[in-house]
């Protein structure tokens, strides 16, 4: 991670002004590895036994223990200009995101696509289709309500074709809810019974999940201080498999490396908390090396995992940094506060925004403001999550994701649902996406000013967000420079020479003049228009030979803050 101001020092020049001087991943590359980023220890013990006996069986017992046991894989993934930042369009169809990978993530510079888990999922009437259906797993066979397998290969392949990778939401934490019953209502229409834990499809069997091991009265997890409970016991009646189990893990692995030879470029491994990590680890270890057809030899699938910690937790991120990346909950529930204003939060104090927060290192995270669990209130976060319901600081929270170096940045495209909200619950976040009286999914309409129809909200088309995740693709690499603010909620930095951000979540007007690090020219706003050809369709920013430029932002704006960078240059 490149550190704040290793370049330029952070500086609070500025002056305000109130006259008219001024006018107004190609693809994401994924490191290769065929072999473990060993410690220095490891590395030591195995080059004394390599030189000790090539033939002595005990030492190549040794020499694999240490590879896989005492020296854990790691999955690192480095985003590599032009494209940073992946967008989850959760449950859309495999057609529709076929399409939208070759009509506009491509064009626009995003770097993938999160997608909803692609297996056998049981088929839920009470209530109808909820969107959590998709994660009670009943086969890993490849047709859910976004699609058949030839739709998923198709999607994969499409994508892959204009540079745009596919990340697969994979459930492996458990099958469905203990108390579904039995039949064949899985969505390929598989027989299970939960109540004698029997999924031939797969096949598992009893023997397979956790109930020996798990000490609680009724199964399930009781008390979420003890961490062994959590890993070993039921979520929320969810039926847990055994990961340790070497029959399991292969199961699981030969999922992944099923949906790898399709061409997925890596995976969300869901309730990753609810896993030993070194049950994850040895998952990974047996899972292949991506397809070359689309990934150069030896490249590894990227790898973030699903784990919630606020700091407090009995189980800690950390402890699956070195199978992966991994989601920064308190990211989003931070930032929500702030652009809020509660508890007297300010957008100064974002000046070390980070590890310093009490975030996990840079180059761990998988960073977002909102998911698909904590939009509905599940999850963590709380009320402080700002989604696509409160559109004007939601931009603003994106916008800054997106303009800091820190983290790797998810975007999230909902769909609309009806809330109804008494006593702070939402009684109706179980509703599933836009849906035909059969269960089928509606399909993703396009309007004619590029946003989304059939329900569907999009958020990842609003042009402020796009034209974001292009700001960030210029910019990467860059470290941030050039911070000001008015020590409340006017801020603005730099990323050194490349592009310039600026703020106003105040109640007052701004108007100042700031330094920008950026070359002397006429540059367009990409928050209130974009640059096409040599015209703007925004704002135009002057740029003067010393780097300074003359910002105004009214505090009524709809979108209170303007960015610039060097494509964006007339």
């Amino acid at each position: 991670m490149c550190k704040v101001g290793s370049q330029h020092p952070i500086t609070h020049y500025g002056r305000e002004v109130n006259s008219d001087v001024f006018q107004g991943m190609t693809q994401l590359h994924l490191v290769k590895r065929t072999q473990a980023l060993f410690s220095k220890e490891c590395r030591r013990l195995l080059r004394k036994t390599s030189l000790r006996a090539k033939d002595d069986m005990k030492s190549l017992v040794l020499l694999l223990l240490a590879a896989f046991g005492l020296c854990w894989t790691q999955y690192k993934s480095n985003p590599k200009p032009l494209r940073t930042s992946i967008v989850h369009l959760f449950e859309w169809r495999w057609a529709d995101v076929a399409l939208e990978c070759e009509r506009y993530l491509a064009p626009n510079g995003f770097a993938g696509v999160q997608v909803s888990p692609p297996n056998e999922n049981l088929v839920v009437m009470n209530p109808w289709r909820p969107w959590w259906e998709r994660y009670q797993p009943i086969s890993y066979k490849l047709c859910s309500r976004s699609g058949n397998e030839s739709e998923f290969q198709d999607m994969v392949t499409r994508c892959n074709n204009v540079g745009v990778h596919i990340y697969v939401d994979t459930v492996i934490n458990h099958m469905c809810g203990s108390g579904a019953g039995s039949g064949y209502r899985g969505t390929c229409g598989s027989y299970f019974s939960a109540g004698t834990r029997d999924f031939p499809a797969v096949p598992y069997s009893r023997v397979d999940f956790n109930d020996r091991i798990c000490k609680t009265p009724s199964g399930d997890i009781e008390n979420y201080s003890d961490p062994i409970q959590v890993r070993n016991c039921r979520l929320a009646g969810l039926v847990d498999l055994m990961q340790r189990r070497d029959s399991v893990g292969s199961k699981i692995a030969a999922y992944m490396n099923r949906l790898i030879d399709v061409g997925v470029a890596g995976f969300r491994i869901d309730a990753s908390k609810h896993m030993w990590p070194e049950d994850i680890n040895a998952i990974l270890a047996k899972v292949n090396n991506l397809n070359t057809q689309w990934f150069s030899k030896g490249s590894r699938p990227f790898i973030y995992q699903e784990v919630i910690d606020l700091g407090d937790e009995p189980i800690q991120s950390s402890e699956y940094f070195r199978n992966g990346r991994v989601t920064e909950f308190k990211y989003g529930a931070q930032l929500g506060a702030v652009f809020r204003k509660w508890n007297r939060e300010k957008m100064a104090d974002l000046k070390s925004w980070g590890e310093s927060w009490s975030l996990m290192p840079s180059d761990k995270a998988i960073v977002f403001i909102d998911n698909h669990d904590n939009q509905r209130g599940h999850g963590a976060g709380g009320a402080s999550i700002l989604t696509f319901w409160n559109p004007r600081p939601y931009k603003m929270a994106v916008g800054f994701m997106l303009a800091h170096p820190y983290g790797f940045t998810r975007i999230m495209s909902s769909y609309w649902w009806p809330r109804f909200i008494q006593d702070g619950k939402d009684f109706n976040d179980w509703v599933g996406p836009p849906s035909n009286n059969d269960g089928s999914i509606k399909p993703v309409t396009i309007n004619a000013n590029e946003t989304c129809g059939n329900g569907w909200i999009c958020e990842h088309r609003w042009h402020q967000i796009r034209n974001m995740v292009t700001f960030r693709n210029v910019v990467y690499g860059q470290p941030l420079a050039w911070w000001w603010d008015n020590n409340n909620n006017q801020v603005a930095f730099g990323r050194d020479g490349k592009g310039f951000i600026v703020f106003n979540n105040d109640d007052r007007n701004l108007s100042v003049i700031l330094p920008t690090g950026l070359p002397a020219g006429i540059y367009c706003d990409v928050i209130s228009g974009r640059k096409e050809g040599n015209l703007c369709t925004g704002i135009q920013i002057l740029v003067v030979p010393t780097g300074d430029a003359h910002f105004q932002i009214n505090s009524q704006a709809e979108d209170p803050f303007i960015a610039i960078h060097v494509e964006a240059r007339l």
